[in-house]
């Protein structure tokens, strides 16, 4: 009771700071009284408005939080993605029970031709390799762009050294069906997406989800853990522990985040209309070796949402379920939020996590 009174007293008082400045400003003529007046009117509008527009508006709170109206780049190709340096690869379409359409990209490992050598570019020949044994690993972006976003394509590459790679785009990104998303909505499209892999895949399945994307992975894998599915593992690349958390780090909030209605009209408003994203229930339910990759320098997520929602997994987390690692990157090497996949030990990093969970899955079998 006595930290919620002096968290709203310091609130008032850090509110207060900028009309009190314009005052003394005003005061000590360094601006003239109708600049007073423009930029109180400007404070008005930014802090009390704004904030307000923005609890009673569900619209805006989708637009800000899944930033699906930002359809990057705009000359985008989804039918060739070998545009985009991915050879060997093909695009495709699923419909949902729902009847949404979700945009995929199936690529194939970089081992593929001396597999089979000359490479026969049908969905017939697609589909068949994706039954070959190998290990495939699912892709889950965050928020903003598309599957063929630059920095999603780095990872790719890195990724089918060692896997099969499906990367698709939820309901409402890329060219994907424009419905109106919702949590609920994306983990049933993350859902749909795994049961159809699962279905078709003969190898060990791999689960990457990335900033939302993470969220929305270990949602859909702890939905799916109810009807005993579960992957061999998870990566997790610069996770947040929950929306609230993240809501109140995010480094654009900075300019609200000291109002003392701040949580009235930005965070409460969002979690009653389902915007949750509780990793750290998640996480808890989901029976898999799981690997968290974070940048110190990560200004989108801040790195410390990432080691709480750790810490979160190792306090509810049975030994059974599987390991649950972090992996630090130092922030002198500038991968920040979305560039990982350029450190040069990824692949051994990646490499060691598969290793580890297939011996997991041995053990689990000679237990049986």
């Amino acid at each position: 009771m006595q930290s919620n009174f002096r968290n709203i007293l310091i609130n008032l008082t850090v509110g207060s700071i900028i009309p009190c400045m314009l005052c003394t400003l005003c005061f000590f003529n360094v601006i003239s009284i109708v600049t007073v007046k423009v930029l109180l009117v400007i404070s008005f509008l930014l802090f009390v408005i704004l904030p307000l527009i923005f609890k009673f508006s569900y619209k805006l709170q989708t637009a800000v939080l899944f930033l699906n109206f930002a359809h990057l780049p705009y000359n985008a190709d989804y039918a060739n993605p070998h545009k985009y340096g991915l050879q060997n690869s093909r695009n495709f379409y699923l419909k949902t029970d729902d009847d949404i359409t979700l945009g995929v990209w199936q690529i194939l490992p970089l081992t593929i031709e001396d597999d089979y050598g000359v490479i026969n570019e049908t969905d017939q020949f697609f589909e068949e390799a994706l039954g070959d044994g190998k290990d495939v690993i699912i892709y889950y972006h965050g928020n903003a762009g598309a599957r063929l976003s630059g920095h999603r394509v780095e990872l790719y590459k890195i990724l089918r050294k060692q896997f099969h790679v499906i990367a698709f785009d939820y309901r409402s990104y890329g060219d994907s069906t424009n419905d109106q998303p919702s949590e609920t909505k994306l983990v049933k499209d993350c859902i749909f997406i795994y049961n159809w892999v699962a279905e078709r895949t003969k190898g060990s399945l791999f689960v990457w989800g990335h900033s939302l994307g993470t969220s929305l992975s270990l949602h859909s894998l702890s939905i799916l853990q109810k009807r005993g599915i579960e992957p061999t593992g998870v990566i997790l690349e610069s996770p947040f522990n929950n929306f609230r958390d993240e809501c109140s780090e995010f480094p654009l909030s900075w300019m609200f985040r000291f109002l003392p209605w701040f949580s009235y009209t930005i965070t409460e408003p969002m979690y009653k209309n389902g915007f949750t994203f509780e990793s750290d229930k998640y996480i808890c339910n989901v029976d898999a070796p799981i690997l968290i990759l974070h940048a110190q320098d990560d200004h989108v997520v801040p790195i410390k949402l990432g080691k709480r929602l750790y810490e979160e997994g190792k306090r509810c987390r049975r030994h059974s379920q599987g390991v649950l690692m972090f992996h630090e990157f130092d922030g002198k090497h500038g991968y920040q939020h979305k560039f990982i996949c350029r450190a040069p030990e990824i692949n051994g990093i990646i490499r060691d996590f598969v290793s580890l969970t297939k011996s997991r899955g041995k053990s689990l079998n000679s237990s049986r």
